[in-house]
C-alpha cells in the first residue's frame, strides 16, 4: 500500500500580505520558549540576590551581599598589607635622602605617579604640563618653591583654600578698584615690556608704567619684575604666563587679580607616605629644584 502524504496542518496567518506572501501566525518553538520564561524566573531571582533596584538612597543590597565597592576596598586592603613596610619607610625617611635610595625612589615614582593621577591629573594634566590657570610642573618656574620640602608642603596644605589654616597664601589685589583707566593702561604695557614673547601695545606708556608698577606692584614682583616665589609671586620677566601674557588677559589680571586654589592633600585625603610618593614624583619630571 503506497504511503500517503501527511495533511498539512491549517494556520492562521496574521492578516498581513505583501505582494501576495502572507504572513503566518506560527507558535514559537517550546524549546525557546522554555529558556524565555526561565530566564524570565533568572533575571526576578537575580535582583533579588544582588544589588539592583535603586531606592532614595542607594539601592537594595540583595540576600547575598555581594558588593562590587567592597571587593575593591579588600582588594585595596590587599596591597596596603603588602606595601605597609615600604610605606612606612617612605613615611619616615628623610625627604632629600629618597633619590639615594635606588628602591625606595623606585616605589616613590611608581607610587607617585598613580596618586598624580588619581588626585592632580584633573588640573595638572595627565602629563604634568598644566593649563590656563594651572601650572605646568615639568618646567622649572616654582612659585612656592621646588625642592622635595617645598612640594611636600604644599601638596600636604595646599595654596589659598579655606580647609587647611597652613595653607600658601597671598592675594593679589584687584587694582581695577585702585588705580586709574590710564595707569592700568600704563602699567599692563610696562609689564609685556618685561616679556621675551610680548611687546607692549603702546611703547609710549611703558615709562609711566614703570613708575605705576614701583609704586604698587614691586613690592611683590620686586623691582625688576623677577618675582618672588615664597609670596606666590610670579617672575613677570620669563616667558611663562599662568593665564596669558596678551594685552587683553594681562589687563583682565591687572583690574580683578588673580586666586588660583589648591585643595590640601595632607589629613583625610592622603597618608603620608602617599603624600611623599606624589612629591618625588612632581620632583623629578625634570623643574624640581
Amino acid at each position: 500500500m503506497a504511503k500517503q502524504p501527511n495533511k498539512k496542518t491549517k494556520v492562521e496567518t496574521t492578516g498581513h500580505e505583501w505582494d501576495g506572501i502572507q504572513e503566518y501566525n506560527n507558535p514559537l518553538p517550546a524549546w525557546w520558549l522554555w529558556i524565555f520564561y526561565a530566564c524570565i524566573i533568572w533575571g526576578i531571582w537575580y535582583t533579588i540576590a544582588y544589588p539592583a533596584w535603586p531606592m532614595v538612597q542607594g539601592a537594595t543590597k540583595g540576600y547575598l551581599g555581594w558588593s562590587t565597592r567592597a571587593n575593591v576596598a579588600e582588594e585595596i586592603a590587599t596591597a596596603e598589607a603588602a606595601n605597609a613596610e615600604i610605606n612606612a619607610r617612605l613615611a619616615s625617611a628623610d625627604l632629600n635622602a629618597i633619590a639615594s635610595d635606588p628602591e625606595l625612589a623606585g616605589y616613590a615614582r611608581s607610587a607617585g605617579a598613580a596618586v598624580f593621577k588619581t588626585w592632580c591629573a584633573q588640573c595638572h594634566g595627565s602629563g604634568a604640563a598644566g593649563a590656563k590657570g594651572y601650572p605646568n610642573l615639568q618646567d622649572d618656574a616654582w612659585l612656592w618653591g621646588g625642592t622635595m620640602e617645598d612640594i611636600h608642603y604644599t601638596v600636604s596644605h595646599g595654596i589659598r583654600n579655606e580647609d587647611d589654616p597652613d595653607a600658601r597664601y597671598s592675594e593679589m589685589p584687584a587694582f581695577g578698584e585702585i588705580l586709574e583707566e590710564p595707569q592700568i593702561e600704563q602699567v599692563v604695557n610696562y609689564v609685556m615690556s618685561l616679556s621675551p614673547t610680548y611687546d607692549p601695545q603702546d611703547a609710549s606708556l611703558v615709562a609711566a608704567g614703570e613708575e605705576v608698577f614701583t609704586d604698587n606692584c614691586a613690592v611683590c614682583h620686586g623691582d625688576d619684575g623677577t618675582g618672588d616665589i615664597y609670596q606666590g609671586a610670579p617672575n613677570l620677566t620669563d616667558a611663562i604666563w599662568l593665564y596669558g601674557g596678551d594685552y587683553d588677559t594681562v589687563k583682565e589680571t591687572v583690574i580683578n587679580s588673580r586666586f588660583g586654589v589648591m585643595p590640601p592633600m595632607g589629613g583625610a585625603q592622603l597618608t603620608e607616605a602617599k603624600i611623599r610618593a606624589v612629591a618625588t614624583y612632581v620632583h623629578q619630571l625634570g623643574g624640581g629644584e
